[in-house]
Parts: structure tokens; sequence; C-alpha cells
């Protein structure tokens, strides 16, 4: 895990190019404490520049920007490659030149100069973002793993002779360039208000946009727009995968253990201590057990625990973890811990992003860096296997509500949504219904959702958090939410099956993925996810739907390979979420927080938001009567990092 930085300035680089690449490195110190290198070419207009956590390879071999054996090639890589030693092993059987270390960095770099970037990729299994200069061809090539777990951040700024291309690991180096003027993108900004975070290809900056998961641009000094590439395409393999899975459901499982498990040996190489988070859910489960059924000794697993009940699972995964046998710490974080990392939050996340898990997640990532350098984490189950309770619940209701004839639905939502939340708090109360908390904002998201016209529609309403985004950011047009995503590859499948999809592509990557390694990473934690390697994805979309959901059960083989080796009674509870109690700390002790951030005229002056809506949110909450709560939150992070 390391972190990347450059520009490329077809008209030669300035004197100063060496001090602002330092300084971009610098805002990514964390990404990678252990080390620092430069690569520059005036007259090329190339810089690189990388910050190094050193996992394989200790050694000075190690260090990058790397230079290939021929002098070719330049590249600098943030992630890993899993599969380096059979890569290495490959080239050797081709006569590949005598090498300088053992690092994955210089296998990778080897194959490229060897087979060409794309065979290369597509040999690759890993999660990195990489940055190559081709001194021959002068030509930059920027590229991303399969499922986006590496970010990568590019965009050109400036014109005529100062013309300059920008990329980096993390929007904070892009700004400590000089080159950087960009703009606060409001389309980006409604996006992200739907999202709470902002889906790629966008970034919060217009012109500044992030590479797509398996994909690859090349960048010329006399071209205006890159050259580019897709090697792989989760949506591709979920429409129609190589190989359907034409087997028993036990034979499904076996499968399961075999393609899983190996993908756990592979990324449990590390030169540095690992260890693996655990929640005490299925899917931390799956991975750690994995790994301790193929370690001699017990591996180090990791747990926060929090004093209210319906957040708490620690108590689950410290018995999990008895009956593995780990090496288990837990840690009981109290209401003034979490609460004091708030602030810092838009630190970390240098681009708006309001998943409130985010909080437990840099807290169990600072425990776990305690004692390990890197982690491994069970993300990636629910995509892949069906555990969202949203997918049931959408296709449910969807298939009564279809129905109706949709205007006549439509006129029904619009009679309910033009009755206030409030009054329906009052109608509620009246009628005695208290066990339908916030009755209003569950009768509004209700009425929006009533209205759709497909059953895609409806499961974006479902996982919207504002359906009117232009109705609360200032000149704002929302644009397409799945911009640039090959979604007519997965048209023929089931309802489910594309939600599952569109969820591999959408929040995934651009929520699941981006909470860990921005918390990690925070901490200089590398994180690696077993789920996402190309084999077991593969896997999962081979299966037939039912048997990865039953009648009575989701993930029902990840739940049988669990059995195997976890008693059911340790698993088998509802499904909770990984958050914080945000409602009722935005009554307590965030208030004083948030009311500085929602300040009326200060929100006006800066002239991203419409007030009033915005402070109707916030009375309505602290009334009570309405739990606005991670409405609010999404409202806040965007404020606490423009304020940052």
């Amino acid at each position: 895990m390391c972190g990347i930085a450059g520009f490329f300035q077809p008209g030669g680089l300035a004197r100063d190019s060496h001090e602002m690449l330092r300084a971009m490195t610098e805002k990514i110190r964390r990404r990678g404490p252990d080390d620092e290198g430069f690569w520059l070419d005036e007259a090329a207009g190339i810089a690189l520049g990388h910050r190094r956590l050193a996992i394989i390879d200790l050694s000075p071999a190690g260090h990058q920007p790397m230079v290939s054996h021929d002098g070719r090639f330049v590249l600098i890589l943030n992630g890993e490659i899993y599969n380096y030693r059979e890569l290495r092993e490959q080239l050797d059987a081709a006569d590949a030149p005598e090498w300088q270390g053992c690092s994955d960095t210089e296998v990778l770099l080897t194959a490229i100069a060897r087979w060409g970037l794309e065979t290369a990729l597509t040999r690759a299994t890993g999660m990195f973002a990489i940055a190559l200069w081709d001194r021959r061809e002068r030509t930059l090539s920027l590229a991303r793993d399969r499922m986006g777990e590496k970010p990568l951040y590019y965009g050109w700024q400036g014109i005529g002779s100062n013309r300059t291309l920008l990329f980096a690991s993390d929007l904070a180096a892009l700004e400590a360039c000089a080159h950087f003027d960009a703009q606060i993108d409001r389309d980006a900004l409604a996006l992200y208000m739907r999202h709470n975070f902002i889906p790629a290809p966008r970034s919060i900056f217009s012109g500044i946009g992030k590479v797509m998961p398996g994909c690859w641009l090349c960048f010329r000094a006399d071209a205006e727009a890159p050259a580019t590439g897709t090697y792989w395409d989760v949506l591709a393999q979920a429409g129609s995968p190589e190989q359907r899975f034409g087997g028993t459901p036990i034979e499904a499982v076996d499968a399961l253990e075999l393609t899983l498990g190996a993908a756990v040996k592979r990324q449990m190489v590390s030169d540095v201590p690992l260890g693996a988070f655990l929640s005490g859910g299925i899917d931390s489960s799956v991975i750690v057990a994995l790994m301790q059924s193929q370690s001699s000794r017990p591996v180090k697993t990791f747990t926060i625990g929090f004093g209210e009940t319906a957040y708490n699972e620690a108590g689950h995964a410290k018995e999990v973890a008895a009956h593995l046998g780990t090496d288990h710490t837990e840690l009981y974080v109290t209401p003034d811990q979490a609460l004091s990392v708030i602030p810092d939050l838009a630190s970390f996340y240098t681009e708006p992003f309001a998943d409130s898990s985010q909080v437990p997640t840099y807290l169990v990532s600072q425990l776990a860096r305690r004692d390990v350098t890197v982690a491994l984490s069970g993300d990636g189950g629910d995509e892949l296997f069906g555990g969202y309770n949203r997918y049931s619940f959408s296709a449910k209701y969807w298939n009564i509500i279809r129905r109706v004839p949709q205007p006549v639905r439509a006129a029904a939502a619009r009679a309910m949504i033009a009755v206030s939340p409030d009054r329906w708090e009052m109608v509620g109360q009246s009628l005695a219904l208290g066990r339908f908390n916030s009755l209003g904002g569950k009768v509004h998201k209700g009425a929006s959702l009533l209205a759709k016209r497909t059953a895609d529609e409806l499961y974006l309403g479902l996982i919207s958090h504002f359906d009117d985004p232009s109705r609360y950011v200032l000149h704002s047009h929302e644009v397409d939410t799945f911009a640039g995503r090959n979604l007519r590859a997965i048209a023929d499948l089931s309802q489910v099956e594309r939600m599952m999809a569109v969820d591999s592509v959408h929040y995934l990557p651009d929520d699941i993925l981006v909470k860990v390694d921005r918390a990690a990473m925070a901490v200089s934690l590398e994180t690696r996810v077993p789920m996402l390697d190309p084999d077991v994805v593969n896997f999962a979309w081979s299966l037939p739907f039912g048997h990865k959901v039953t009648r009575e059960e989701t993930k029902w083989p990840l739940r049988q390979l669990l059995y195997r080796h976890v008693p059911r009674k340790l698993i088998d509870r509802p499904k909770m979420g990984f958050g914080i109690p945000v409602a009722q700390w935005l009554r307590g002790p965030l208030r004083e927080w948030a009311e500085g951030l929602l300040e009326a005229k200060q929100m006006r002056t800066e002239g991203y938001f419409a007030v009033e809506p915005v402070q109707l949110l916030w009375q309505q909450h602290l009334s009570g009567r309405v739990d606005n709560g991670y409405r609010l939150w999404t409202i806040l992070m965007f404020q606490a990092w423009l304020r940052r």
C-alpha cells in the first residue's frame, strides 16, 4: 500500500517542479510513511512521486519510482499484486532479465515491458492504481484495479503552455500542486446528496475525474483526449460469466471453499505483521476462518464495541474468535472517543463522504495498526451473494405496486407528500402508532418509491438519501448516477441480480471501498479484500441465483461454508449495521458542532445550499418528531469538508 502523485506538462517542467512534486507527496505521507521517491524528466514534462508503505520486499530494491530493466518504462504503484510470484515464474520461463529484488512492483513492471500494459494488467491479480511513463513513446498511462479498491484521481488544469495533467491517489495531493485551480462541481454535489458519496468517474471538482475500475487511459502530448481501454468489466462478468456453474448447491459450497480459500492464501503473503477485522458477521468470520485454517499460528483479529446495544457486535466477534482460536483484541469505544474522531474526518476523506460507519471503521483500523501493518476484511460478500435486506424488500415492493397503473400511483404519492412529515407524526400519535418511529419520514420515502416507473428506478430511489437533491443544492443539475457503466450487459438479469450488479460497480467501490481505504490509510494500515479476488467474483456470478439466495436465507453458500468452521448458533442472528447513533448524537453531544456548520448566514455566504430547506431538516430533527439524522450527516460532512 502506498500513495502516488505526479503531473505531465507537455510544454516542459518548470524549475520549481521538484518542490511542487514533493509538496504533493507530502500530502499523502500517511499512505506511505516508510519511504519517498521522485523521478522527473524536465524536457519530456513528466514528474512522478511516490510514498511507500513497505509490505513486500522491505529492502531498497522495492523503492519507487522504478525504472524497467531495459530503461524504457518508469512505474509508480499503489497497492499489491497478489500473484506476483506466479507472474515471476512465467517471466523466468521466458528468460526474464536478472531481478534486482523480490518486490511485486518489479514483477509487474517487467511484465509490462515484456507483454504490454493491457496483457500485464489482465494477468495480474491484485489491488492497485498505477502511473506508467513510456520514455520512448512519451506517453503516460494510468490504470486501476478491477473492482476499484485503490483510488486514482486525474484531470487537466490550466491552458496553453501551462496546461498540466495532474494525477494522484488523493485529492489533497492535487490541491497541493500550484497548477490546481478546479472549482466545486455543483452537479457532483447533487450526486453526493443522493448517495452520500460521489460516484466515479466524477469528483467534487470540475475537470477532475476518477479512473474507472478495470480501465486504463493513455495520454500523449499531441492528443486532446486520452486513448482508453477496459481490461475487465464486472458487469460483463455478471451478465455473461465465462462459465455457468452446473453443480448442486453443496458442490457450490465445496467450490467456494476452494476458490475463496485460494484467494485468502494469496492475500496472506506479507513481509510485515498481518491480521484481520472481525465483526462477528458472516463475511468477516468466513475470511478469518479460512485464514486460521491455513495458518500455523493464531491469526490476529480486531473488533471494536460500543455501549449502545443496537450498534455493538463485539460480543459475537469474541465468541467466533474464541471458537477459531485467534489472537483476538477488542476495544470498547466510549462515546467521547468516537466523537473525538468526527472533527478530523474531513482531513481523512478529502472528498465529501458521509457514510457514518466511517467512524467505527477508522477506530478499528487504528486499533489494528497497533499490532499489524496489513488487515484483511470481509467486504464484498453482500454484493456478490445477495446479502442486503433491501434486495428482497425492493423486489417484493415492486411486485405489489406494479399492478397499479403508474399515473394512479403518482397521484397517490403526490397526496401523501402534500402532508408534511410533522403532520404525519401527529396522525401517528393520534392513532397510537408509536411503533413506527419517524412515521413522517417513512411515509414520504414510501411515497417517492410509489411513483417510480420501473424496478430499476425504484431501487435507485430506495438507495437515495435525497430523492430531490436539486432542491437543496443551488444551481445544480443532477447527472446520470451510472454514467460510464455498461448497464446493457445486465439487462437480462433478474431484478435482484441487477441490484447486486449495480451495487458492485457503484455502492461497493464508491462507498464501501472508499470508506475502508481512507480510514485505514489515515493510520498507514493496508487493507485487503479476498472476496474481490477476480476468481471469487467470477465464481459468484457463475452461480444460479437460487444457489445464493433461498426463501429462508441470503448468502446461502457463504453461510454453509462458515458452518463448516463455526457453529451455526454463533452466527445465526439478524443482520446489523456498522454505524454510530447519528440521530441521538446530533440532538446531544454533536449539537453545537452541527449548529456551527449549519449557521444560516455562513451558508448563504458559501452559496452551495438552499438555506431554508436545510434549516427545516434541522428544526424537525431537533424537535424529536422526525429522524433526519442521516440526511443531516450528509450535509454536515460536506460543510466540514468545505470549511477544511
